[in-house]
Protein backbone atom coordinates (compact mmCIF):
# COMPACT_ATOMS: atom_id res chain seq x y z
CA UNK A 1 0.00 0.00 0.00
CA UNK A 2 1.52 3.12 -1.16
CA UNK A 3 0.68 6.74 0.04
CA UNK A 4 -2.10 7.26 -2.45
CA UNK A 5 -3.42 3.86 -1.55
CA UNK A 6 -3.39 4.81 2.18
CA UNK A 7 -5.51 8.12 1.45
CA UNK A 8 -7.89 6.10 -0.11
CA UNK A 9 -8.80 3.86 2.37
CA UNK A 10 -11.92 4.43 4.31
CA UNK A 11 -11.80 6.60 7.08
CA UNK A 12 -8.15 7.66 6.42
CA UNK A 13 -7.99 11.12 4.98
CA UNK A 14 -11.15 11.63 7.69
CA UNK A 15 -8.77 11.05 10.59
CA UNK A 16 -5.52 12.57 9.25
CA UNK A 17 -7.56 15.44 8.24
CA UNK A 18 -9.52 15.96 11.83
CA UNK A 19 -6.07 15.19 13.69
CA UNK A 20 -4.44 18.28 11.86
CA UNK A 21 -7.13 20.55 12.50
CA UNK A 22 -7.77 19.63 15.63
CA UNK A 23 -4.20 19.98 16.57
CA UNK A 24 -3.28 23.09 14.79
CA UNK A 25 -3.84 25.04 18.28
CA UNK A 26 -0.75 23.08 19.74
CA UNK A 27 1.38 24.42 16.89
CA UNK A 28 -0.27 27.85 17.66
CA UNK A 29 -0.40 28.23 21.44
CA UNK A 30 2.73 29.48 22.55
CA UNK A 31 3.27 32.37 19.58
CA UNK A 32 -0.67 33.43 19.97
CA UNK A 33 -0.20 33.38 23.88
CA UNK A 34 2.74 35.88 23.62
CA UNK A 35 1.34 37.97 20.88
CA UNK A 36 -2.70 38.23 22.75
CA UNK A 37 -0.82 38.95 26.68
CA UNK A 38 1.80 41.49 24.64
CA UNK A 39 -0.94 43.69 22.76
CA UNK A 40 -2.70 43.87 26.38
CA UNK A 41 0.11 45.56 27.59
CA UNK A 42 1.05 42.37 29.77
CA UNK A 43 4.68 42.49 31.13
CA UNK A 44 7.23 39.67 29.75
CA UNK A 45 7.47 37.77 33.32
CA UNK A 46 3.79 36.97 33.11
CA UNK A 47 3.61 36.43 29.27
CA UNK A 48 6.23 33.53 30.31
CA UNK A 49 3.95 32.19 33.42
CA UNK A 50 1.12 31.77 31.09
CA UNK A 51 3.00 30.15 28.45
CA UNK A 52 4.66 27.93 31.33
CA UNK A 53 1.35 27.11 32.75
CA UNK A 54 0.15 25.95 28.92
CA UNK A 55 2.99 23.46 28.51
CA UNK A 56 2.98 22.10 32.27
CA UNK A 57 -0.74 21.39 31.98
CA UNK A 58 -0.23 20.16 28.62
CA UNK A 59 2.22 17.57 29.83
CA UNK A 60 0.56 16.64 32.76
CA UNK A 61 -3.01 16.22 31.15
CA UNK A 62 -2.12 14.12 28.67
CA UNK A 63 -1.45 11.07 29.78
CA UNK A 64 -4.52 11.29 32.61
CA UNK A 65 -6.57 11.95 29.15
CA UNK A 66 -4.92 8.88 27.38
CA UNK A 67 -5.73 6.77 30.43
CA UNK A 68 -9.51 7.76 30.65
CA UNK A 69 -9.52 6.84 26.89
CA UNK A 70 -8.22 3.38 27.47
CA UNK A 71 -11.14 2.85 29.92
CA UNK A 72 -13.98 4.07 28.51
CA UNK A 73 -13.56 5.17 24.83
CA UNK A 74 -12.34 8.20 22.42
CA UNK A 75 -15.78 10.01 21.57
CA UNK A 76 -16.53 11.36 25.37
CA UNK A 77 -13.00 12.06 26.04
CA UNK A 78 -11.97 13.77 22.95
CA UNK A 79 -15.62 16.11 22.81
CA UNK A 80 -15.73 17.09 26.31
CA UNK A 81 -11.42 17.71 26.70
CA UNK A 82 -11.98 20.01 23.27
CA UNK A 83 -14.69 21.73 24.96
CA UNK A 84 -13.22 22.82 27.91
CA UNK A 85 -10.26 23.70 25.88
CA UNK A 86 -11.73 25.95 24.05
CA UNK A 87 -13.39 27.79 27.28
CA UNK A 88 -9.40 28.16 27.82
CA UNK A 89 -8.53 29.88 24.89
CA UNK A 90 -11.72 32.17 25.43
CA UNK A 91 -10.81 33.18 28.39
CA UNK A 92 -7.51 34.22 27.11
CA UNK A 93 -9.40 36.28 24.26
CA UNK A 94 -11.55 37.87 26.63
CA UNK A 95 -9.56 38.44 29.54
CA UNK A 96 -5.81 38.46 27.90
CA UNK A 97 -4.11 41.19 30.64
CA UNK A 98 -5.17 39.94 33.73
CA UNK A 99 -3.11 38.31 36.31
CA UNK A 100 -5.41 35.22 36.98
CA UNK A 101 -7.52 34.75 34.13
CA UNK A 102 -4.58 34.46 31.60
CA UNK A 103 -2.58 31.71 33.07
CA UNK A 104 -5.75 30.11 34.28
CA UNK A 105 -7.10 30.41 30.38
CA UNK A 106 -3.56 28.58 29.63
CA UNK A 107 -3.90 25.90 31.99
CA UNK A 108 -7.42 24.98 31.04
CA UNK A 109 -6.02 24.95 27.17
CA UNK A 110 -3.15 22.81 27.85
CA UNK A 111 -4.46 20.53 30.26
CA UNK A 112 -7.21 19.63 28.82
CA UNK A 113 -6.04 19.68 24.90
CA UNK A 114 -7.66 16.93 23.57
CA UNK A 115 -5.59 13.66 23.01
CA UNK A 116 -6.05 13.24 19.06
CA UNK A 117 -2.46 12.38 18.07
CA UNK A 118 -2.35 9.24 20.97
CA UNK A 119 -5.99 8.34 19.77
CA UNK A 120 -5.49 8.53 16.15
CA UNK A 121 -2.06 6.12 16.45
CA UNK A 122 -4.55 3.86 18.71
CA UNK A 123 -6.95 4.01 15.94
CA UNK A 124 -4.39 3.05 12.77
CA UNK A 125 -4.20 -1.00 13.74
CA UNK A 126 -8.04 -0.94 13.30
CA UNK A 127 -7.94 0.88 10.26
CA UNK A 128 -5.07 -0.18 7.77
CA UNK A 129 -3.53 -4.05 7.41
CA UNK A 130 -0.81 -5.02 10.23
CA UNK A 131 1.73 -5.48 7.29
CA UNK A 132 1.12 -1.47 6.55
CA UNK A 133 1.26 -0.15 9.77
CA UNK A 134 4.65 1.49 9.35
CA UNK A 135 3.80 3.08 6.02
CA UNK A 136 0.16 4.33 8.08
CA UNK A 137 2.32 5.73 10.88
CA UNK A 138 5.15 6.88 8.99
CA UNK A 139 2.58 9.20 7.00
CA UNK A 140 0.82 10.32 10.49
CA UNK A 141 4.92 11.42 11.35
CA UNK A 142 4.93 13.09 8.33
CA UNK A 143 1.58 15.40 8.60
CA UNK A 144 2.93 16.16 12.08
CA UNK A 145 5.70 18.40 10.74
CA UNK A 146 3.32 20.45 8.99
CA UNK A 147 2.04 21.99 12.36
CA UNK A 148 5.11 23.28 13.46
CA UNK A 149 4.82 25.70 10.17
CA UNK A 150 1.40 25.85 9.71
CA UNK A 151 0.52 26.63 13.25
CA UNK A 152 3.01 29.96 13.55
CA UNK A 153 1.84 31.32 10.03
CA UNK A 154 -2.00 31.15 10.48
CA UNK A 155 -1.37 33.10 13.92
CA UNK A 156 0.94 35.56 11.72
CA UNK A 157 -1.64 35.77 8.82
CA UNK A 158 -4.81 36.10 11.55
CA UNK A 159 -2.98 38.61 13.87
CA UNK A 160 -1.84 40.94 11.16
CA UNK A 161 -5.53 40.68 9.49
CA UNK A 162 -7.22 40.80 12.36
CA UNK A 163 -5.83 40.53 16.19
CA UNK A 164 -4.25 37.88 18.39
CA UNK A 165 -7.01 37.46 20.28
CA UNK A 166 -9.24 36.68 17.23
CA UNK A 167 -6.53 34.06 16.36
CA UNK A 168 -7.13 32.73 20.09
CA UNK A 169 -10.47 31.87 19.08
CA UNK A 170 -10.16 30.57 16.06
CA UNK A 171 -7.38 28.01 17.78
CA UNK A 172 -10.59 27.25 20.68
CA UNK A 173 -12.79 26.72 17.17
CA UNK A 174 -10.47 24.71 15.57
CA UNK A 175 -9.86 22.45 18.50
CA UNK A 176 -13.49 21.58 19.16
CA UNK A 177 -13.81 21.25 15.02
CA UNK A 178 -10.75 18.39 14.75
CA UNK A 179 -12.04 16.37 17.71
CA UNK A 180 -15.88 16.61 16.20
CA UNK A 181 -14.54 15.12 12.93
CA UNK A 182 -12.39 12.38 14.50
CA UNK A 183 -14.65 11.54 17.36
CA UNK A 184 -17.63 11.08 14.98
CA UNK A 185 -15.96 8.75 12.98
CA UNK A 186 -16.58 5.05 11.95
CA UNK A 187 -13.42 4.14 14.01
CA UNK A 188 -13.42 6.07 16.91
CA UNK A 189 -17.30 4.94 18.16
CA UNK A 190 -16.13 1.33 17.47
CA UNK A 191 -12.47 1.55 19.32
CA UNK A 192 -12.20 -0.36 22.56
CA UNK A 193 -9.30 -1.25 24.20
CA UNK A 194 -8.11 -4.22 25.43
CA UNK A 195 -9.18 -5.67 28.90
CA UNK A 196 -6.19 -4.07 30.96
CA UNK A 197 -3.24 -6.09 31.82
CA UNK A 198 -3.00 -7.38 35.51
CA UNK A 199 0.22 -6.56 35.42
CA UNK A 200 -0.37 -2.86 34.29
CA UNK A 201 -1.07 -1.49 37.84
CA UNK A 202 -1.30 1.95 39.42
CA UNK A 203 1.48 2.96 36.49
CA UNK A 204 0.27 1.28 33.85
CA UNK A 205 2.48 1.52 30.32
CA UNK A 206 4.80 2.96 32.81
CA UNK A 207 5.13 -0.58 34.09
CA UNK A 208 7.06 -1.50 30.90
CA UNK A 209 11.12 -1.35 31.63
CA UNK A 210 10.98 -1.11 27.65
CA UNK A 211 8.76 1.23 27.06
CA UNK A 212 10.40 3.81 29.85
CA UNK A 213 13.33 3.33 28.07
CA UNK A 214 12.32 3.97 24.61
CA UNK A 215 10.26 7.24 26.53
CA UNK A 216 13.67 8.45 28.01
CA UNK A 217 15.81 8.23 24.66
CA UNK A 218 13.15 10.65 23.19
CA UNK A 219 13.21 12.96 25.53
CA UNK A 220 16.41 12.98 24.18
CA UNK A 221 15.10 13.78 20.99
CA UNK A 222 12.63 16.33 22.45
CA UNK A 223 15.72 17.99 23.68
CA UNK A 224 17.55 18.37 20.52
CA UNK A 225 14.98 20.01 18.95
CA UNK A 226 14.38 22.60 21.63
CA UNK A 227 18.08 23.06 21.57
CA UNK A 228 17.98 23.63 17.84
CA UNK A 229 15.38 26.18 18.41
CA UNK A 230 17.63 28.28 20.37
CA UNK A 231 20.65 27.91 17.81
CA UNK A 232 18.89 28.81 15.35
CA UNK A 233 17.38 32.14 16.56
CA UNK A 234 20.62 32.67 18.20
CA UNK A 235 22.21 32.65 14.76
CA UNK A 236 20.01 34.16 12.52
CA UNK A 237 20.21 37.02 15.29
CA UNK A 238 24.44 37.34 14.52
CA UNK A 239 23.99 36.81 11.16
CA UNK A 240 21.37 39.65 10.05
CA UNK A 241 20.36 39.93 6.12
CA UNK A 242 22.41 36.42 5.46
CA UNK A 243 19.71 34.77 5.37
CA UNK A 244 16.14 36.01 4.01
CA UNK A 245 13.85 34.82 6.87
CA UNK A 246 16.16 34.54 9.52
CA UNK A 247 15.28 31.47 12.06
CA UNK A 248 11.90 31.06 10.27
CA UNK A 249 13.95 29.37 7.01
CA UNK A 250 16.49 27.71 9.45
CA UNK A 251 13.45 26.06 11.04
CA UNK A 252 11.16 25.13 7.94
CA UNK A 253 14.09 23.51 6.26
CA UNK A 254 14.41 21.31 9.49
CA UNK A 255 10.68 20.37 9.31
CA UNK A 256 10.95 19.81 4.73
CA UNK A 257 13.55 17.56 5.97
CA UNK A 258 11.43 15.84 8.12
CA UNK A 259 8.46 15.70 6.36
CA UNK A 260 10.61 14.12 3.16
CA UNK A 261 12.43 11.61 6.01
CA UNK A 262 9.39 9.99 7.11
CA UNK A 263 7.48 9.57 3.34
CA UNK A 264 10.58 8.28 2.56
CA UNK A 265 10.72 5.69 5.82
CA UNK A 266 6.78 4.74 5.13
CA UNK A 267 7.75 4.24 1.46
CA UNK A 268 10.71 1.40 2.37
CA UNK A 269 10.31 -2.05 3.12
CA UNK A 270 12.46 -2.70 5.84
CA UNK A 271 13.69 -6.20 7.55
CA UNK A 272 15.18 -5.59 10.68
CA UNK A 273 13.24 -5.01 13.67
CA UNK A 274 10.86 -1.56 14.89
CA UNK A 275 13.37 -2.25 17.81
CA UNK A 276 16.67 -2.21 15.70
CA UNK A 277 15.26 0.02 13.77
CA UNK A 278 14.32 2.59 16.66
CA UNK A 279 17.80 3.07 18.15
CA UNK A 280 19.68 3.07 14.61
CA UNK A 281 17.60 5.85 13.78
CA UNK A 282 18.18 7.66 16.75
CA UNK A 283 21.93 6.95 16.50
CA UNK A 284 21.36 8.43 12.51
CA UNK A 285 19.70 11.68 13.89
CA UNK A 286 22.39 12.24 16.39
CA UNK A 287 25.05 12.03 13.13
CA UNK A 288 23.11 14.76 11.15
CA UNK A 289 23.05 17.07 13.75
CA UNK A 290 26.72 16.89 14.33
CA UNK A 291 27.59 19.10 11.44
CA UNK A 292 25.48 21.94 12.97
CA UNK A 293 28.80 22.24 15.22
CA UNK A 294 30.56 23.56 12.22
CA UNK A 295 28.25 27.04 12.22
CA UNK A 296 29.36 27.52 8.74
CA UNK A 297 28.33 30.91 6.70
CA UNK A 298 24.35 30.99 5.77
CA UNK A 299 24.09 28.95 2.54
CA UNK A 300 25.66 26.07 3.88
CA UNK A 301 24.11 26.42 7.50
CA UNK A 302 20.85 26.08 4.99
CA UNK A 303 21.96 23.21 4.10
CA UNK A 304 22.88 21.81 7.27
CA UNK A 305 19.54 22.45 8.79
CA UNK A 306 17.88 20.53 6.02
CA UNK A 307 19.94 17.60 6.98
CA UNK A 308 19.61 17.72 10.56
CA UNK A 309 15.86 17.38 10.73
CA UNK A 310 15.95 14.50 8.28
CA UNK A 311 16.25 11.65 11.16
CA UNK A 312 13.55 13.31 13.53
CA UNK A 313 10.29 11.78 11.91
CA UNK A 314 11.67 8.51 10.19
CA UNK A 315 12.99 7.82 14.75
CA UNK A 316 9.07 8.76 15.63
CA UNK A 317 6.97 6.87 13.00
CA UNK A 318 9.26 3.46 14.35
CA UNK A 319 9.06 4.62 17.84
CA UNK A 320 5.19 4.72 17.43
CA UNK A 321 5.15 0.73 16.06
CA UNK A 322 7.69 0.09 18.82
CA UNK A 323 5.31 2.01 21.73
CA UNK A 324 2.10 -0.38 20.79
CA UNK A 325 4.58 -3.19 20.50
CA UNK A 326 5.65 -2.65 24.55
CA UNK A 327 2.66 -1.24 26.21
CA UNK A 328 0.57 -3.28 28.35
CA UNK A 329 -2.61 -4.49 27.04
CA UNK A 330 -5.25 -2.01 27.46
CA UNK A 331 -2.85 0.96 27.98
CA UNK A 332 -1.98 1.79 24.10
CA UNK A 333 -3.93 5.12 24.53
CA UNK A 334 -1.84 6.59 27.75
CA UNK A 335 1.19 5.23 26.91
CA UNK A 336 1.18 7.13 23.24
CA UNK A 337 0.45 10.32 25.43
CA UNK A 338 3.55 9.55 27.35
CA UNK A 339 5.36 9.50 24.44
CA UNK A 340 4.11 13.06 23.67
CA UNK A 341 4.61 14.45 27.10
CA UNK A 342 7.89 13.09 27.35
CA UNK A 343 9.22 14.91 24.08
CA UNK A 344 7.42 17.73 24.78
CA UNK A 345 9.76 17.49 28.34
CA UNK A 346 12.47 16.82 26.72
CA UNK A 347 11.87 19.87 24.39
CA UNK A 348 11.73 22.40 26.89
CA UNK A 349 14.37 20.95 28.75
CA UNK A 350 16.92 21.50 25.83
CA UNK A 351 15.22 25.15 25.25
CA UNK A 352 16.10 26.20 28.57
CA UNK A 353 19.52 24.96 28.83
CA UNK A 354 20.68 25.91 25.53
CA UNK A 355 19.34 29.48 26.65
CA UNK A 356 21.79 29.65 29.27
CA UNK A 357 24.30 28.81 26.87
CA UNK A 358 23.85 30.90 24.14
CA UNK A 359 25.92 34.31 25.71
CA UNK A 360 28.76 31.87 26.47
CA UNK A 361 28.83 30.12 22.82
CA UNK A 362 26.94 28.83 19.81
CA UNK A 363 29.18 25.93 19.78
CA UNK A 364 27.93 25.19 23.05
CA UNK A 365 24.52 25.33 22.32
CA UNK A 366 25.04 23.26 18.79
CA UNK A 367 26.83 20.39 20.92
CA UNK A 368 23.95 20.87 23.52
CA UNK A 369 21.51 20.35 20.61
CA UNK A 370 23.43 17.10 19.42
CA UNK A 371 23.90 15.72 22.70
CA UNK A 372 20.02 15.28 24.02
CA UNK A 373 19.76 12.50 20.82
CA UNK A 374 23.30 11.47 20.93
CA UNK A 375 22.60 10.52 24.52
CA UNK A 376 19.11 9.09 23.39
CA UNK A 377 20.69 6.80 20.93
CA UNK A 378 23.24 5.54 23.19
CA UNK A 379 20.72 4.36 26.04
CA UNK A 380 18.65 2.80 23.23
CA UNK A 381 20.99 1.26 21.88
CA UNK A 382 22.77 0.03 25.29
CA UNK A 383 19.32 -0.85 26.43
CA UNK A 384 18.33 -2.61 23.19
CA UNK A 385 17.47 -5.98 24.81
CA UNK A 386 14.90 -4.40 26.83
CA UNK A 387 13.33 -3.01 23.47
CA UNK A 388 11.83 -6.57 21.62
CA UNK A 389 8.56 -7.12 23.09
CA UNK A 390 7.70 -10.19 25.16
CA UNK A 391 5.14 -12.79 23.78
CA UNK A 392 2.40 -11.49 26.38
CA UNK A 393 3.13 -7.83 25.60
CA UNK A 394 0.41 -5.67 24.12
CA UNK A 395 -0.06 -6.82 20.55
CA UNK A 396 0.28 -4.39 17.81
CA UNK A 397 -3.59 -3.74 17.90
CA UNK A 398 -5.62 -2.42 20.48
CA UNK A 399 -9.18 -2.60 18.96
CA UNK A 400 -10.86 -5.32 20.17
CA UNK A 401 -12.77 -5.19 16.47
CA UNK A 402 -10.80 -6.69 13.74
CA UNK A 403 -9.81 -4.41 11.67
CA UNK A 404 -11.92 -5.65 8.36
CA UNK A 405 -15.24 -5.19 10.75
CA UNK A 406 -14.30 -1.44 10.84
CA UNK A 407 -13.30 -0.47 7.73
CA UNK A 408 -16.44 -2.28 6.14
CA UNK A 409 -18.89 -0.29 9.08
Amino acid sequence: MGYAALLRAPHVTRLLLGTLLGRLPAGMTALVIALALREAGTPYSRIGLATAAYAVAAAAGGPVLGRIVDRTGQPRVLLGSAVVAALGYALLAVAPGSALAAPLGAALAGLFMPPLEPCLRALWPDVVEESRLDTAYAFDSASQQVLYVAGPLAVAGIAAWSSPSTALWTAAALGVLGSLVVATSAPARGWRAPQRAASAGLLGPLRSPGLVLLLIGLAGAGWTVGAQNVLFIAYAERHPGGLPGGAGTLLALAALAGLLGALLYGAARWRATTATRTWVLALGMAVSYLPLVLLPGPGPMAALAFLSGIGLAPLLAAAFVLVAELAPAGTVTEAFAWLVTLFATGNAAGYAVSGTLVDTSLTAVALCSVGGITLGGLLLLATRRYLAPRPAAHPAAPAARPAEAVRAH
